[in-house]
């Protein structure tokens, strides 16, 4: 009798079973595909929404936002207006629509005024030595110690009240932020080796920052952007509805909500709606945000 050769495929060695790697590995265990933040998912749809409103505002409307008619004044929902008008007459819809498009623009402008001023300032104070340090950091703590409503209270007394005067100062209200966490991102790339080993080889700062520490940081930054989105986003609402934002006629969410509270009781939905698209909108940037610090920020890796 001759003897049993063993299967190759469920060789035992050590007591531990041996399996064989699946084809087209080529011996290596293939890594997990990570999973989408639930977060992320439902935060980019809510935002997505938003985004698909505003960019739909463009090209259609159901009825034109801006004239006022006063025939039609505070309808209720039916066929024509789906979710009634005003006290002016305006579709409420169709404002919504047109104030989703400008919401939008304000976040982004000035979240692009505070990304703009605050990552160079962030990085050259990570890498520019104790002395500059000390100096850009002491400017962010004076420009933190002023809210953004302040700011923009300052602004429209000498500049006059509109929606570019809000979005300078909300800007300027978000960049010390921005060079925090910049700063913070930027010291712990600075001492890596490949950049001991980019000053070694005679690179300059402008090199090295550019090169090296913003695509490193860049995660954090996209998190502190979406965080200062939303920020954003209820800063003008708060604005508008105070009377420091955008100018009538053109839509706004915070004007309408303060246009609508004297009907507050008899037409109650025309203070809900502007309070549900303010709310998606927050919601949204805020779940978004949480996903993305979750998946960018490496202090997070051990608690997921």
């Amino acid at each position: 009798m001759s003897p049993t050769t063993p299967t190759p495929s469920n060789q035992q060695t050590g007591g531990t079973t041996a399996t064989t790697d699946s084809p087209g590995t080529g011996g290596a265990t293939a890594r997990p595909r990570r999973r989408l933040e639930p977060s992320i998912v439902i935060g980019g749809s809510l935002v997505a929404l938003v985004v698909l409103a505003a960019l739909l505002s463009l090209i259609w409307t159901p009825h034109d936002p801006i004239p006022v008619n006063v025939d039609d004044r505070l309808q209720p929902s039916s066929a024509e207006y789906l979710l009634g008008t005003d006290r002016y007459g305006r579709d409420v819809l169709s404002i919504l629509m047109y104030g989703a498009r400008l919401t939008l623009l304000i976040g982004l402008t000035a979240v692009a005024v505070a990304a703009v001023l605050g990552v160079p300032a962030g990085i050259a104070a990570a890498m520019g030595g104790r002395r500059i340090d000390a100096f850009i950091m002491r400017i962010a703590d004076v420009a933190l110690a002023f809210p953004a409503l302040l700011l923009v209270i300052v602004f429209g007394a000498a500049f006059g009240a509109g929606t570019w005067t809000a979005v300078a100062a909300l800007g300027l209200a978000a960049a010390p932020s921005f060079a925090r966490v910049a700063r913070a991102g930027a010291l712990q790339v600075v001492g890596r080796e490949y950049v001991t080993a980019a000053r070694a080889a005679n690179r300059t700062p402008l090199y090295i920052a550019v090169r090296h520490v913003l695509p490193n940081i860049s995660g954090l930054l996209i998190v502190q952007a979406s965080v200062a989105f939303a920020i954003a986003v209820l800063a003008e609402a708060a604005l508008s509805y105070l009377g420091f934002g955008t100018e009538p006629p053109t839509p706004s969410w915070g004007r309408l909500l303060q246009e609508s509270q004297s009907y507050l009781y008899d037409h109650p939905m025309l203070v809900v709606w502007p309070g549900i698209a303010i709310g998606i909108t927050v919601l949204g940037l805020n779940l978004l945000g949480d996903g993305l610090r979750d998946r960018f920020d490496p202090r997070m890796e051990g608690r997921r």
